[in-house]
């Protein structure tokens, strides 16, 4: 049985978090519980799921404002990429592999909005943070950030399976939810095909 992801609204600035569970073991990984950590765990406790660790996708506030009380609750260790979260228990790289019950997600090491920012692969789904949301992406002006390194990243994320469902980090498109094949088609974005364009339309 596939992994399932379940999606969360998450305070004030439309973030999402997320709890991706392997239905069968009743395990769950929690990512980006953002400002509102009392909901992810609520719906946690309504599924039957135990958390058995945290992750994010990047060390921006509005994602990791509520990784303590995960933590203080569960007991979870924190995973991310180490250029964000240095003091993570667990320091995430390109390639690793999270263990849920008996599925795995696969880190995709995605930076330009931050240098630690990573998308969590499923096989047939992404959540891919604030690097790609629905019909736009990340920003690339804050401290940090690297238009170069967004670029590249969103081209490695427009190569994977068109039915590949997009969970983003934020709830600022036209709908919560897309696929990397309705992306290629809307995202202006991530149909840019060369570095100078996109350095253009995303910093212009």
């Amino acid at each position: 049985m596939a992994l399932e992801v379940i999606q969360i609204p998450a305070g004030d600035a439309a973030n999402f978090t997320y709890l991706v569970c392997d239905r069968q073991s009743g395990e769950a990984v929690a990512i980006d519980p953002s400002f509102t950590p009392d909901a992810l765990l609520s719906v946690a406790e309504q599924e039957g799921l135990q958390i058995i660790l945290l992750a994010n996708t990047h060390g921006h506030r509005d994602h990791i404002f509520g990784n303590e009380r995960i933590i203080e609750t569960t007991g979870a260790k924190l995973a991310a990429h180490p250029a964000d979260l240095p003091q993570a228990d667990i320091q995430l790289a390109d390639g690793d592999r999270i263990t849920v019950g008996e599925n795995s997600l696969e880190v995709l090491h995605t930076p330009g909005h931050s240098p630690g920012s990573v998308t969590f692969a499923t096989g047939d789904a992404v959540i891919t943070g604030d690097t790609l949301f629905v019909s736009r992406c990340g920003r690339a002006d804050l401290p940090g950030s690297n238009v170069e390194d967004l670029y590249r990243s969103l081209q490695r994320l427009k190569a994977l399976p068109p039915e590949t469902t997009v969970f983003p980090g934020h709830d600022y498109g036209p709908q919560p939810t897309s696929t990397i094949g309705n992306e290629l088609e809307t995202n202006e974005f991530i149909r840019c095909n060369d570095l100078e364009s996109f350095i253009k339309l995303r910093m212009g």
